[in-house]
């Protein structure tokens, strides 16, 4: 499991066309990939299993928890993003509630773009 942050401060000023805002590069692909937004309520849990795919979840609001194949859980929160290679047991949880992007494809590298 590999935790990177794609919060407003690892964003670059973009000016072009007279714009003015801050992307935040995450990730691109050349394979297909599924894209989807996950709503966990109170108490909510994605429970222990193995990704398909390489799986990265963006979390946009909220907090919560997440583990990998180790037992203990890491706190995660808004501007943070979760990596796992394809194949890895993990589980994310949340005592108050968060709200993620989950992009699933086979050959995802997170680290082209985002800090750890």
């Amino acid at each position: 499991m590999e935790i990177y942050h794609f919060g407003i401060d690892t964003g670059k000023s973009i000016s072009a066309f007279q714009s003015d805002f801050i992307l935040s590069r995450i990730i691109q692909t050349e394979e297909q990939a599924h894209i989807g937004c996950v709503y966990l309520g109170e108490q909510g849990i994605i429970g222990y299993h193995q990704a398909a795919s390489s799986q990265l979840l963006l979390i946009l609001n909220g907090e919560g928890y997440v583990r990998g194949e180790e037992a203990e859980f890491t706190a995660v929160s808004a501007g943070q993003a979760v990596f796992w290679k394809q194949g890895e047991w993990h589980e994310t949880r949340t005592d108050s509630g968060l709200t993620a992007v989950m992009i699933e494809c086979d050959s995802l590298n997170p680290a082209a773009y985002m800090t750890l």
